[in-house]
């Protein structure tokens, strides 16, 4: 047996996973794996990418350019034109990211699910009662992307960005094994709520990118700020961004997750739990 197929195995092992990537000093090795993926050595990039082949699916055949000056470099890669495709009309709401479908439903005494059996609080997620309080009876889905994933996420909708709100927190990793042991984790880690409005409808939708374990850091495109563990900024920014749908958000830097809230009125037309879903896909249609 392949020694990296005995190390798949193993990791596949839930209480070990949880133990491997969980029980370390995680905001120690997030801001350490930060530093060392952006090392620039040809020799030290070209062995971390083949041992990352090694043990994970990396598929690098829809990336934009196959050479890599850093792991960096490779985590946030495009993809060549054309790779998503965005389904057209308002009466669609897109997938924003390549992703894992995860939990998704409806709000509900302002709580959503995590994982079964196991719910947590909008207004913990939101970090606000009136902003939870308005979204009473919204639909919610959970997509989460991994380490191999395309990190960038884009417009699902023609949209106007009105305001982020950047929450400082964990790093927990936000894997399935780690969803069913911590509670609330999703309220626990750190996170970037944005605040937008579609534009036809002018409907108020909601968009919660979630840090996790080993590169908790994301950039947008319609804004200068650089979410990460050291970031001293302003946590409460209002914006005023018009994004056609399909165009780039911004990016994480690592797998991760991304929450979505959008209001009663859309029916559920995407991927079940735990199948993938590409970014362009529709996921709710306008009833």
């Amino acid at each position: 047996m392949k020694s990296s197929s005995l190390i798949q195995q193993l990791l596949s092992q839930e209480s070990l996973n949880f133990w491997l990537t969980n029980r370390i000093p995680r905001v120690l090795f997030t801001r350490w794996m930060g530093k060392i993926s952006h090392i620039r050595h040809p020799i030290f990039v070209r062995l971390a990418l083949y041992l990352w082949k090694e043990f994970s699916p990396l598929d690098l055949t829809e990336a934009q350019s196959q050479s890599f000056e850093s792991i960096h470099d490779c985590f946030v890669r495009q993809l060549k034109p054309g790779s998503r495709l965005f389904v057209e009309g308002e009466e669609v709401f897109c997938s924003p990211c390549d992703a894992i479908v995860g939990a998704k439903g409806k709000v509900c005494q302002g709580e959503l699910l995590q994982a079964k059996g196991m719910v947590y609080s909008l207004s913990d997620l939101l970090q606000s009662e009136i902003d939870a309080q308005s979204c009473d009876g919204y639909e919610y889905v959970t997509l989460r992307l991994t380490s191999t994933m395309y990190h960038h996420f884009h417009a699902p909708s023609d949209l106007t960005l009105q305001h982020l709100r950047y929450v400082h927190g964990d790093v927990w990793n936000v894997n399935p094994p780690t969803l069913k042991r911590i509670q609330s984790l999703f309220a626990k880690n750190e996170r970037a709520v944005l605040r937008a409005t579609m534009h036809q409808s002018q409907q108020t939708f909601w968009m919660v990118p979630v840090a996790a374990v080993l590169v908790a850091s994301m950039r947008f495109t319609f804004s200068d700020i650089h979410l990460h563990l050291g970031y001293q900024g302003p946590t409460e920014v209002n914006l005023l961004a018009s994004l056609r749908k399909g165009e780039r958000m911004g990016w994480f830097e690592h797998g991760s997750t991304l929450i979505l809230l959008i209001p009663p009125g859309w029916t559920w037309c995407g991927p079940q739990p735990g199948e993938t879903v590409l970014a362009g896909q529709a996921l709710w249609l306008k009833t």
